[in-house]
């Protein structure tokens, strides 16, 4: 069974929006985004996949226009579902999250999304700053034997 984070309102329609993840570990340490607007948060790197593109095509677009890394080796490690309202897309989505780990191999500049900044945490920092529960819970068990 897959885990739900967020509270599905009664008699609000969802719109499905699956998305591709990173876990990203470099020497002991997690690479974050912090990203500014709709909501000022740290998360993992990654988003949504777009119409006709692979999960994996997505984590690799997504991984360096928010972090202007380049990633390689990606293994999934879970997936979850969060029910949110985007307000960037005036949207309510059920967010399918697949969440991957793979290895950060070389950073070609800066984040080409605005908004969007790097930071590599501890894995006890990751789990506690990023902003939703899903990826809370994936650092943690990933990290649970390794801390």
């Amino acid at each position: 069974m897959i885990p739900v984070y967020g509270t599905r309102k009664t008699g609000q329609r969802y719109r499905l929006r699956p998305g591709a993840y990173a876990l990203l570990v470099r020497e002991g340490r997690v690479l974050l985004t912090h990203q500014k607007t709709p909501h000022d948060e740290f998360q993992l790197p990654g988003g949504g996949i777009d119409p006709g593109e692979s999960p994996l095509h997505a984590l690799h677009r997504e991984v360096f226009e928010e972090t202007g890394w380049c990633i390689a080796a990606p293994r999934r490690l879970g997936a979850f579902r969060r029910y949110v309202y985007m307000p960037e897309y005036d949207l309510w989505a059920e967010k399918l999250c697949m969440i991957y780990l793979a290895r950060p191999v070389l950073r070609r500049g800066p984040p080409t999304e605005p908004g969007h900044s790097v930071y590599w945490k501890s894995p006890a920092e990751a789990a506690a700053l990023v902003g939703n529960p899903g990826d809370a819970a994936l650092v943690r068990r990933y990290f649970k034997d390794r801390w």
